[in-house]
């Protein structure tokens, strides 16, 4: 690979709806309404105190020189409870989020699933024997696990069998096909053997979805969560462009300075980062939180089965081969999900650019803070936060 290769910026980087006869309804996520009032739902909304969360937010910011942020907290039964922005970032921004896109992704794979157009534990070459016949002892829940033995970006973000998964041109099924029938026999390891975070096997995954639905991710994406009522989310694949903006490795890896919190500045793309290149803002991702929270169910009715949800959060690393993240707060491993093993009904899902998406199962309630910097420092901002919100909960 030649010195100055712009892949260098990417170092770190049932049933469903209403077509499976479901009239499931969760109550109203539109908790919005003041504290201490009746929700759409008919109960009464705690009179939560978020005072002492959001000055710690705030000194978190000037600490770390940080122009602003935003939060998002919601609970099972009222919903969103707390909606704010920070420093000089107003609520309504719209954020890039690398790989607190997985949770997203996850959610339009397992809708094929509960659909009965995919299985997690089918090899994937039975989707893809159009395309030769490749990788036959790989599933999809190893994919999705970070299981599958590929390559991933801690191995080796530069792969170059795997590259296209950073480049916004072509199509995710061409990339797919291209990571599906790639000479890379030698450099993979036997599934469900070891952990490997990220790489080909989410933009693959992808794929596998386009192959068995006939849809592009796209479409996908706007079906899976028609009920939850998004406004302002979708993908796109930012990280060549991210390099070339700024004409570093230093910029590629840094939140894209062209993005300017403005869709309009984004690549459109046939080919989307699976794990990496959504969009979207901290009240659309709380709608998607709550979803989980609720087992399936957004405002509009079942997005996902309840084992659907279910399965994404069991430690499948743990189960399948007593494997570890190596991180030693999330250890575990689900589908999507990291998961804190101390802390049993509480997940994760991290993502490059500083956003933190988290589920609090015994408390009821998520959260979701995003910052333009990086994963490090959304890690410390959730360490910094999450005892505060767990203190606002447990007081109820």
């Amino acid at each position: 690979m030649r010195a100055g290769n712009p892949f260098l910026a990417l170092l770190f980087t049932c049933s469903a709806l209403a077509a499976c006869g479901s009239n499931d309804r969760a109550p109203p996520s539109k908790g919005t309404s003041p504290q201490g009032t009746v929700d759409g739902g008919g109960s009464k909304t705690p009179d939560f105190d978020f005072s002492a969360f959001d000055a710690a937010v705030e000194s978190f910011l000037s600490s770390k020189g940080l122009a602003g942020a935003g939060g998002v907290v919601v609970h099972r039964d009222y919903g969103i409870v707390h909606e704010k922005g920070y420093g000089s970032f107003d609520a309504n921004r719209v954020y890039l989020i690398a790989s607190a896109s997985k949770i997203l992704s996850v959610g339009v794979v397992m809708r094929l699933i509960d659909q009965g157009k995919l299985d997690l534990g089918t090899p994937i070459s039975t989707y893809l024997s159009d395309w030769g016949t490749y990788k036959t002892d790989i599933t999809l829940a190893e994919m999705l696990s970070n299981s599958s033995g590929m390559v991933g970006l801690i191995d080796n973000p530069l792969y170059a069998p795997y590259i296209c998964q950073y480049v916004s041109s072509g199509t995710l099924a061409d990339c797919a096909k291209t990571i599906y029938t790639a000479d890379d026999t030698k450099d993979l390891k036997p599934p469900n053997t070891e952990f490997h975070y990220g790489g080909g096997q989410w933009q693959l995954a992808g794929g596998i979805a386009e192959v068995a639905s006939g849809k592009k991710w796209a479409d996908l994406f706007a079906e899976t969560y028609a009920d939850c009522g998004l406004t302002t989310s979708g993908y796109t694949n930012q990280y060549t462009l991210a390099y070339m903006a700024g004409g570093s490795v230093a910029s590629g890896l840094a939140y894209p300075a062209f993005f300017k919190a403005d869709v309009a500045n984004l690549p459109a793309t046939d080919n989307p980062s699976i794990e990496g290149g959504a969009f979207t803002t901290t009240h659309d991702y709380a709608q998607v939180l709550l979803m989980h929270l609720r087992g399936g169910l957004c405002d509009g009715g079942r997005v996902l089965s309840k084992n659907a949800v279910a399965g994404m959060q069991e430690d499948r690393i743990q189960e399948e081969y007593g494997g570890t993240t190596g991180d030693a707060t999330l250890a575990g491993y689900g589908l999507g999900w990291w998961i804190d093993r101390t802390n049993p009904g509480v997940f994760a899902d991290t993502g490059a650019y500083g956003a933190m998406p988290w589920l609090d199962l015994p408390r009821g309630y998520a959260a979701f803070l995003v910052l333009e910097a990086d994963a490090g420092t959304g890690t410390d901002l959730r360490i910094a936060t999450k005892p505060l919100l767990d203190q606002v909960f447990d007081t109820q």
